[in-house]
C-alpha cells in the first residue's frame, strides 16, 4: 500500500512538473508527455527539460537581418543550443550589460579571429554558441595565460594542449596560435559532446573542470537518485558560473538591439591570410614587410617565444598576415635576400638610434672558431644624419676585440665579412651622438634665430675606411 501511494505521488508531482513548465513556453514550443521518448520523459521527470526550451531562430532572426553580410548573420545562423531560463545566466547578463566597456571591448579583440573560428564551428558540425567560448576563457586575449599554466584564446592546459597536437617548447607554444589552437579546441569540444551523448552543457564543464571530475559529480548525484543535469551537479564555482557565462554573451549577441548592445561591424570576410615560409624569419622584420607595429602583428602570432619563427621541427612555418597586407608582404618577403631573413632589429637606448643585427651562417663569415655565435652588423641611415648606434657582440673568448661586419663598398662581395676592432665599433658610436645631439643643437639655435656653433661632423667614410686599413695590418 505505501508503495502504490508513493507512485501515485510521484505522478502528481511529475503532471505539476509538466503544467509549471509548459506554461512558461509559447503555445507553439509546449511540450507535452506524448511529444516525448521514454528516454526523454524520463529525462523530464528527472527535471533536465525543466529549464530547456528548443531554440527559436524567429527571434534572433531580427538581430540577423540588421548586420547582414557581417559575422555576426553567420554566427547567429549557427545557434543551435536549446534556449534556457536560469537565475545564474540572467545574473551574467546583468554583469555585462552594466559593462558595456566590456562588451565594446571583447567585440574589437574578436574581430581578428572570429571568421576563422566560425570556419571551424561549421566543418566541426557544432552550435555556433561555442565560437563565443574565448570570451569566458581569455576574453578573447591570444596570449592569456592562467595561474594554472592554461594559455592561449582557448586555455590549452600543457598535457591536453600536446593531447591534440599542439607543440610546446622554447621557441613555440602552439597554445597561443591561434590558427593551431582553434582546430584543437572544436575538435576537443566534439569529442566532448559525444562523450557526454550530445549534451554540450556537460561538455563545456568538462572543457572547464576536466572530463573526469565531470563524471565523477555525475556518478555522485546517480548514486543518490538525484538529477544528472549540468545544473545539477556539484562543482567548482569557476565550473558553476562557467556556462551561464558563455549562454549569457550568447543571448546579447542575439538581442543585441533588444538589450540596446552596439554590435561592431565585422565583415563576414577572412581576416588573415596564411603565408607559408621556406625557413625561418625574423618578426621584427616580418612586421615591417607587413607594414604592421610589432605589437599587432604578434596578435596574429603570438605562438612564437623568440624574435624569429621557429626552425623546422619546432613549430610551423607560417605566418598569419592581415588579408589587405598580404601581397605586399609577399612581394617584400620575394625581394629580401635569404641571408637577411634572421636580421634582428631592436630599439636603442638612444631614441634616434637603431642597432640592427643580422645572424650569420658559418659560411658566411671569414675567421672565426665559433661562427654560429657571430652577430654581422649592418648600417642604417636616414635622411640627413646617421641614426644608427652600431653595437658590437664579442662572439668569442679568444678574439674579444674585433666582431665581423658585413661591408656595404661597393668593391667588397656580396657574403664577404671584414673584422672591426670594438674599440673602432664603440668610437664610431660615440661619434654619431655627439653628431646628432650637435645637430640637434643647431637645429634649436637656428629656430631661435641664434649663431649655430661649428662642430665637426662624423665622417662614417673615414672611420670605416680606418677599420678596413686596421684588418689589413691585422690579417694581411
Amino acid at each position: 500500500m505505501p508503495v502504490k501511494l508513493n507512485r501515485h505521488v510521484n505522478l502528481l508531482v511529475m503532471l505539476m512538473t509538466l503544467t509549471a513548465a509548459g506554461c512558461s513556453q509559447n503555445a507553439k514550443d509546449a511540450l507535452t508527455i506524448t511529444e516525448l521518448s521514454p528516454e526523454e520523459n524520463n529525462a523530464y521527470v528527472d527535471h533536465y527539460y525543466q529549464n530547456y526550451q528548443p531554440i527559436n531562430k524567429t527571434e534572433i532572426s531580427k538581430t540577423a537581418a540588421s548586420h547582414k553580410d557581417t559575422v555576426w548573420e553567420r554566427l547567429l545562423s549557427l545557434y543551435s543550443l536549446p534556449k534556457i531560463e536560469n537565475d545564474r545566466i540572467d545574473r551574467e547578463i546583468d554583469w555585462y550589460l552594466n559593462h558595456p566597456q566590456a562588451l565594446n571591448t571583447i567585440q574589437h579583440r574578436a574581430e581578428p579571429y572570429l571568421h576563422l573560428i566560425l570556419d571551424e564551428i561549421e566543418a566541426k558540425n557544432i552550435p555556433g554558441e561555442l565560437a563565443l567560448l574565448p570570451v569566458v576563457e581569455s576574453a578573447f586575449v591570444p596570449n592569456a595565460n592562467s595561474r594554472v599554466d592554461a594559455s592561449g584564446l582557448w586555455q590549452f592546459m600543457p598535457a591536453t594542449g600536446r593531447m591534440f597536437g599542439l607543440q610546446q617548447n622554447s621557441w613555440y607554444d602552439g597554445r597561443r596560435d591561434v590558427y593551431a589552437s582553434t582546430k584543437a579546441a572544436t575538435t576537443y569540444l566534439k569529442q566532448l559532446s559525444e562523450t557526454f551523448d550530445g549534451d554540450w552543457l556537460l561538455a563545456l564543464a568538462s572543457y572547464n573542470w576536466g572530463k573526469g571530475n565531470v563524471k565523477k559529480s555525475i556518478e555522485h548525484n546517480e548514486g543518490r537518485n538525484m538529477p544528472t543535469d549540468y545544473w545539477s551537479l556539484r562543482m567548482p564555482e569557476e565550473t558553476s558560473n562557467y556556462v551561464p557565462r558563455l549562454l549569457a554573451i550568447a543571448k546579447i549577441f542575439a538581442h543585441a538591439d533588444e538589450y540596446n548592445v552596439n554590435l561592431h561591424h565585422i565583415p563576414n570576410k577572412p581576416y588573415f591570410e596564411v603565408v607559408h615560409l621556406d625557413s625561418q624569419l625574423n618578426l621584427n622584420k616580418a612586421a615591417e614587410m607587413a607594414d604592421m607595429s610589432l605589437h599587432d602583428f604578434m596578435k596574429l602570432n603570438p605562438g612564437f617565444n623568440k624574435s624569429k619563427t621557429a626552425p623546422e621541427g619546432s613549430g610551423p612555418r607560417r605566418l598569419l598576415i592581415p588579408v589587405a597586407k598580404a601581397e605586399s608582404f609577399k612581394e617584400n618577403l620575394a625581394q629580401l635576400p635569404f641571408e637577411q631573413w634572421i636580421t634582428e632589429s631592436y630599439p636603442a637606448d638612444d631614441d634616434e638610434s637603431t642597432a640592427i643585427y643580422l645572424e650569420s651562417k658559418p659560411t658566411v663569415t671569414v675567421h672565426k672558431a665559433k661562427a654560429e655565435s657571430v652577430k654581422i652588423i649592418a648600417k642604417v641611415t636616414s635622411k640627413q644624419s646617421v641614426k644608427a648606434l652600431l653595437t658590437a657582440k664579442k662572439s668569442d673568448k679568444n678574439d674579444k676585440k674585433s666582431v665581423s661586419v658585413a661591408s656595404k663598398s661597393k668593391d667588397n662581395v656580396k657574403g664577404k665579412s671584414i673584422k672591426i676592432p670594438t674599440n673602432h665599433i664603440v668610437a664610431m658610436a660615440q661619434k654619431i651622438s655627439v653628431n646628432n645631439k650637435a645637430l640637434a643643437e643647431k637645429t634649436k639655435a637656428v629656430t631661435k634665430g641664434q649663431k649655430p656653433v661649428a662642430k665637426t661632423p662624423v665622417n662614417v667614410a673615414a672611420v670605416t675606411k680606418n677599420t678596413s686599413q686596421n684588418k689589413k695590418s691585422k690579417h694581411g
